[in-house]
């Protein structure tokens, strides 16, 4: 697999990684031995790079990759985690006792001594202009917590303050064939700074799969579901804030796209990549035969002018009015 660097944490990781959200059980249930082969197939099929957070079922998603990386010695993945979302998310909570207890505790699930790169999990925007912040982040570097930090971001203009700071190696943002307003600036401004980009639900929660329609229904407790109106966390991070339907009309145009050597989730996955300034994408998968797709992605040609610029006048008619200045 095509391999691309996070500069500033000085590490060369798969374009196609894993985003270990739905192995929390998030979305809805999914068993150990499940979750364990998802990982399998995925690094087998030349994946690299794991993302979890500390707030995925609790700890769960951590633990389950601590148990994986146990069971391959010698593995050389690089393993993100997020902290910060379990506590209110007020400013006042971003603290260096509270990021050494975090971090604590992701590095007790994971069964490491030292967390290869922590990033901040969306925290308030007033966060991302706080120094004592990124001195405490500066710290836990020092110490060996952590071998680097990033943060996670809602918004462009988040994404770009993150930026401007020194210690940052990574930003990761929602982009995807229906979120393109980090293509604008914080793009080329963290391949200017040697800031690492994770391209995050790059399947608009599976939405770009081509998989659902209209009577597509999902379990209680996922959050397509609970999350669809924003009732529990920001809305851009379900269906990566696109109207329901309007993303399906969407889909249905580019599906022809795809054609017949790749599937819908593919084209979808290969528009990430070839948008340049990422480093990794990170889709999630419930299923060994999922991660093995989504790496064949990898190794897919890019698409061409005709297919991007297909991309571009279905976003620009359908999706832009809905989602490119909330974001």
């Amino acid at each position: 697999m095509e391999q691309r660097s996070f500069d500033r944490l000085g590490r060369h990781v798969g374009i196609i990684g894993l985003g270990a959200w739905q192995l929390g059980a998030d979305w809805g249930e999914v068993s150990e031995d499940a979750a364990l082969a998802v990982l399998a197939a995925a690094v087998d099929a030349g994946v690299t790079f794991l993302d979890t957070a500390d707030v995925y079922g609790d700890g769960r998603s951590e633990a389950l990759i601590g148990r994986f990386l146990r069971s391959r010695p010698g593995h050389g993945l690089t393993v993100a985690t997020k902290m910060g979302r379990r506590v209110e998310q007020t400013p006042e909570a971003y603290t260096l006792d509270n990021f050494r207890a975090w971090t604590d505790r992701s590095r007790a699930n994971l069964g490491v001594d030292t967390l290869d790169l922590v990033q901040l999990h969306c925290p308030p925007t007033a966060v991302f202009a706080d120094d004592r912040v990124f001195d405490a982040l500066d710290t836990l570097v020092a110490e060996g917590r952590v071998a680097g930090y990033g943060v996670s971001v809602e918004t462009c203009d988040q994404a770009l303050t993150a930026i401007a700071r020194p210690g940052v190696a990574s930003v990761q943002i929602i982009l995807n064939a229906v979120r393109h307003k980090p293509l604008e600036r914080v793009l080329p401004a963290a391949a200017a700074a040697g800031v690492g980009i994770i391209a995050r639900v790059p399947l608009a929660s599976g939405l770009l799969s081509g998989r659902y329609d209209e009577n597509t229904t999902f379990p209680a407790n996922d959050h397509r579901t609970f999350n669809r109106h924003g009732e529990s966390f920001d809305v851009g991070e379900t269906f990566s804030g696109v109207d329901y339907d309007s993303g399906l009309e969407a889909v249905r145009r580019l599906a022809p796209l795809a054609g017949e050597d790749r599937t819908m989730a593919q084209f979808a996955l290969r528009w990430v990549l070839d948008q340049p300034g990422v480093t990794v994408v990170i889709p999630g998968a419930r299923s060994p035969e999922q991660a093995r797709r989504n790496a064949e992605a990898a190794g897919q040609p890019a698409l061409t002018e005709v297919e991007l610029a297909a991309v571009r006048a279905t976003y620009d008619e359908l999706i832009r009015p809905q989602v490119h200045d909330r974001w």
